[in-house]
């Protein structure tokens, strides 16, 4: 299985971006899959998470009401997509997406120890 990553860059303040990330289908690409940034000088947080074949979502306090994750079947690749609006500075960082060993996600919450395999990360630099 493998997680590519697309769609970072740069945006104003207030401004809005889409990552993609594309799953290679296997027996487990419907799995949970999560959106993980790394804001510079600091540790890596879990934004959303998509399970249960789409039917199910988390997100963090901090990007609730500004981002979406949605996700797409397709016969070679699935795709996870992150909308982000209202975009904020703090925002900045290295974003990964990531594959769970499970169906499910965790409820209320999520954790990096949950996911196994991960992308190699798009860059989001949102200026004031």
């Amino acid at each position: 299985v493998q997680l590519v990553e697309s769609g970072g860059g740069s945006a104003q303040a207030g401004g809005s971006l889409r990552l993609s990330c594309t799953v290679s289908v296997s027996p487990f690409s419907n799995n949970c899959v999560g959106w993980f940034c790394q804001p510079p000088g600091k540790e890596l947080v879990g934004v959303a998470t998509i399970g249960k074949g789409g039917r199910s979502t988390y997100y963090s306090d901090s990007v609730k009401g500004r981002f979406t994750i949605t996700q797409s079947q397709g016969n070679a690749y699935n795709m996870v997509y992150l909308q982000k609006k209202s975009l904020k500075p703090e925002d900045t960082g290295i974003c990964y997406c990531a594959r769970a060993i499970t169906y499910s996600c965790r409820e209320g919450g999520t954790s990096p120890a949950d996911f196994r395999v991960w992308g190699r990360g798009t860059q989001v630099t949102v200026s004031s």
